[in-house]
């Protein structure tokens, strides 16, 4: 391998290698996309779960997921109390109201959650300092990272203007600023009192709750008060630890919704794709000169020495099909998380993963290629 025969093959015809790394490239920002895409969905499922502060987490049975949780008898948290190992319980309202743009009247559908204000299980930036002017009737939160079509409120509010508005049949006022994001259950959210989320849902019965949260005492073991609670609590809740409480939501959104598996059917026909590409330009670049590979072999060279020429092309054509492919994918994930506010990040560890699926498409392609070049008998060929 003194000369890098691989290389000058593929450079010989410019265009042509021009339009294998844009085939290669396509392929590889397909499958960027459909990676960032499916990471986003799970990652923006399941920031409320990961940000509740708690060890244990009741949910009615019938709930599947965040956007169709079911409620249940606040009196399962009062119970839940008297477990020992449980330190304090609260209780979270969850509702879907319809939020109307201050700015064009325009209304959108939009999370509500209501809390203790007093007793503040959520740990996201923004709630600590703001929480507590939720005590004042009709006082909410707005998640500064909710999407533009709810209206300029974060601007709004920076400015020192007073932001009063409606959601469902309620006027309230934006009391201050918190940091959730949008997901695929809601394009933006707020946080407010227990009595002002009641106040916004008036239909709503007090006792009922969406997601019960407990906390245990220091160096208790989880799984055992979780025994203990599917013990005394009676069939009309689920207990959950946290790792399973964000685990479910997960497993929905992977299994119960034809949106996981639309991501990964992308992603394995960018596989394909790209693999026939190369398959492709391997195969004609091998046919065009099999006269000269029959020379070679005719010389001595055997095939293994045959197959590393056609497999550095394959290599080559990884590498150079890839980099574009990285830039153009990380300017379209700011893109998408500029305009839908999902947290589409590049990460070392997709950067790496789609890299080895692109080597894995060109070497595939390549073995694929050389069997034609196995076969090629000199005496057959002159």
């Amino acid at each position: 391998m003194k000369y890098p025969l691989g290389w000058l093959q593929l450079s010989h015809r410019k265009l042509r290698l021009a339009i294998a790394l844009a085939g290669i490239g396509f392929a590889d920002v397909l499958m960027f996309m459909q990676l960032g895409f499916q990471s986003a969905l799970f990652k923006s499922s399941v920031i409320l779960h990961e940000r509740i502060d708690g060890d244990i987490f009741l949910v009615s049975p019938q709930s599947s997921a965040l956007i169709a949780l079911a409620t249940f008898s606040r009196r399962r948290v009062y119970q839940a109390l008297a477990v020992e190992g449980v330190a304090s319980a609260h209780s979270i309202y969850i509702g879907f109201g319809l939020w109307k743009n201050p700015v064009d009247r325009s209304t959108r559908s939009l999370m509500v959650l209501g809390v203790n204000p007093v007793a503040n299980v959520l740990d996201f930036p923004g709630i600590e300092e703001n929480l507590a002017r939720t005590t004042i009737e009709d006082v909410v939160l707005f998640d500064e990272d909710s999407r533009a079509e709810f209206g300029p409120i974060p601007e709004l509010y920076d400015s020192g203007e007073l932001v009063i508005t409606e959601v469902g049949q309620r006027r309230v006022i934006v009391g201050g600023l918190f940091a959730l994001g949008a997901s695929f259950s809601a394009d933006g959210n707020l946080i407010t009192s227990d009595l002002n989320f009641l106040r916004i849902f008036p239909e709503r019965n007090p006792s009922e709750i969406e997601i019960g949260v407990l906390q245990l005492e220091p160096s208790v073991d989880p799984d055992l008060v979780q025994q203990r609670l599917r013990q005394e609590l009676p069939e009309d809740v689920i207990v959950f630890t946290r790792e399973e409480f964000i685990n479910a939501e997960l497993s929905y959104w992977q299994e119960a919704t034809a949106i996981g598996f639309v991501f990964t059917l992308g992603l394995i026909i960018g596989l394909i794709v790209g693999i026939v590409i190369v398959y492709q330009i391997l195969y004609t670049d091998v046919s065009e000169h099999l006269p000269e590979y029959a020379t070679l072999k005719a010389m001595g060279y055997r095939d293994r020495f045959l197959l590393q020429v056609v497999l550095q092309e394959a290599l080559i054509l990884a590498i150079l099909g890839y980099l574009p492919a990285l830039a153009i994918a990380s300017g379209m994930y700011a893109l998408a998380r500029a305009a839908t506010g999902l947290p589409m990040l590049m990460t070392l560890t997709r950067a790496g993963s789609v890299f080895v699926l692109t080597a894995f498409m060109c070497f595939s392609s390549g073995a694929l290629a050389v069997r034609k070049l196995q076969a090629a008998d000199p005496a057959d060929i002159f």
